[in-house]
């Protein structure tokens, strides 16, 4: 179906992201090991593949909320809820994340930071910053709010005038579904305030030492609370972690006794 369908988009968006900023950290990591102030041949491409991960991972969101607002709200236009407009969006969606930010990494944008051991846009006043935080963040976390509000408006009107119990419960689903997407928009937006606040300060004067690496550092502990919310949120998983602790408990008590 469509919603698993999405949901599979959102999880490969994931790995995607997460291997791609765990990357960047491994790449510090071993660096500050060994010593070294060293910017390999992929550093670059790195740095550029960071601004497409995050872009895919946060506009798998959008589309999901889209396609929950169209649900409720356009019932009529069928045709927007089927698989092929599905795909398709899912398809540009990637490819759009992908050439967005290749101007980067043709005209030096992304730079060697020497403290972050790093290659990234670096924090300052600039066309390719403000670029970066319109296109990879403002939109999507824009598009998603403003569909959540219509969705809760929607669902409240619903609720006031005559509407089968199957529409109710089909509209509360979706907002149910949106509300999660929004609670792992918050995480994001909570550790990656900081980087916000750097990207602030840059404007008027030097951002603090390291602060690429407190960006990416939190980048990485979001994605251990994002698995975590997702987890709480998929019933099917739950069940079957909570069955296989049962089960390991029913093992280990014979034995101690």
């Amino acid at each position: 179906t469509v919603p698993i369908m999405l949901t599979t988009n959102s999880s490969l968006a994931e790995i995607v992201y997460g291997s791609i900023t765990l990357s960047l950290a491994v790449f510090t990591f071993q660096n500050d090991t060994k010593q070294l102030v060293y910017q390999d041949a992929l550093c670059t491409f790195r740095g550029y593949l960071a601004f497409v991960g995050t872009a895919i991972y946060l506009y798998s969101f959008t589309l999901q909320a889209i396609y929950r607002y169209i649900t409720v709200v356009h019932t009529a236009h069928v045709s927007w809820q089927s698989t092929r407009v599905q795909i398709a969006l899912i398809v540009i969606s990637w490819i759009l994340s992908i050439i967005l930010f290749l101007p980067w990494l043709f005209t030096g944008a992304i730079t060697y930071s020497f403290d972050d051991q790093v290659c990234f846009v670096i924090a300052h006043l600039s066309v390719p910053v403000i670029y970066n935080m319109l296109f990879v963040y403002l939109i999507p976390i824009s598009i998603i709010v403003l569909i959540y509000i219509k969705l809760v408006r929607y669902v409240r009107e619903m609720s006031t005038r005559a509407t089968s119990t199957q529409t109710m419960f089909q509209a509360r689903r979706d907002l149910v579904v949106v509300r999660r997407i929004i609670i792992i928009i918050m995480i994001l937006l909570t550790l990656g305030f900081p980087y916000v606040i750097f990207i602030l300060i840059s404007f008027v004067t030097k951002p603090p030492k390291y602060h690429l690496r407190i960006a990416i550092f939190l980048v990485d502990l979001s994605q251990i609370l994002i698995m975590i919310a997702i987890f709480k949120f998929s019933q099917p998983v739950m069940d079957v972690i909570l069955k296989y602790k049962r089960l390991v408990s029913s093992r280990v008590q014979p034995t101690m006794t």
